[in-house]
């Protein structure tokens, strides 16, 4: 019987070039993927201005030529020390459903630092957010008015808020978004009513009525999901007791 010998090197090399043509997995971002992703991006820009979550976190940015980035705000503190606004930034990442949306893995700005997406950090390291329909803290409410740069998406390519064009901020809560979404286009001047919130980064505003008028705003429901009353009315009395009495009837005019 005649016994096939396969010098080592071939396996060597048969190993390699099985190696080179495996795909890299994607991205660990620690949100849900995408149903599929896009093609590998590689790209190099300019950082026009930051993204903001509606606590003040960075979660990417945009690039002079209208590339959004998504990054995960986990790795906001170093984004910050890698890239800022006016500098070079290269990319790497993955494209997304949305055009000139890329969810980044790896960035290296141009003072060569770079920033590597490693996935989440375990459970309970960092700060939880604020319950659903609470400020962050520092926020105040306030009402600001601006022209929408462009819109803004969250890693599955889901419009999630807009870039003003001075850099502000505007994050749309998952229940106005449906509302919202038709007035968040370029160009489109909008009032939002809101938690404001300052910091070295930027400015954002946690969105609770949205419009494109004072008289035009359209409101987020209530956590506990009552509808939201009208601008300047009270909230609407709580419904009664059951089994409880009823109320004395008004006194008869004198």
């Amino acid at each position: 019987m005649r016994q096939l010998i396969v010098p080592s090197v071939c396996l060597a090399l048969l190993a390699t070039t099985a190696l080179a043509q495996t795909p890299p997995p994607p991205p660990a971002i620690g949100v849900t993927a995408p149903t599929a992703w896009g093609q590998q991006a590689d790209i190099q820009g300019i950082v026009k201005a930051f993204k903001m979550t509606p606590v003040g976190d960075l979660e990417g940015m945009i690039l002079t030529d209208g590339t959004e980035v998504h990054v995960p705000p986990h790795l906001s503190s170093l984004l910050a020390t890698v890239v800022r606004p006016g500098e070079a930034v290269r990319v790497l990442g993955w494209r997304g459903s949305v055009p000139n949306f890329i969810v980044a893995t790896s960035l290296t700005g141009q003072r060569g630092q770079s920033v590597v997406d490693q996935g989440p950090p375990p459970p309970g390291t960092m700060p939880p957010p604020p319950p659903p329909g609470q400020p962050a803290p520092g926020a105040q409410q306030a009402t600001v008015q601006g022209r929408v740069q462009q819109v803004l998406h969250g890693p599955a390519g889901d419009v999630n808020g807009a870039l003003l064009d001075d850099g502000t901020t505007i994050k749309v809560p998952p229940p106005l978004r449906w509302q919202a979404s038709s007035g968040l286009q370029p160009g489109q001047v909008v009032t939002v009513q809101g938690w404001v919130l300052s910091n070295a980064y930027g400015r954002v505003v946690d969105a609770q009525t949205i419009g494109a008028g004072p008289m035009q705003l359209t409101q987020a429901p209530r956590p506990d999901g009552a509808p939201p009353p009208p601008p300047g009315m009270a909230p609407p009395p709580a419904p009664p007791t059951v089994g409880a009495a009823p109320p004395p009837p008004p006194a008869a005019a004198q």
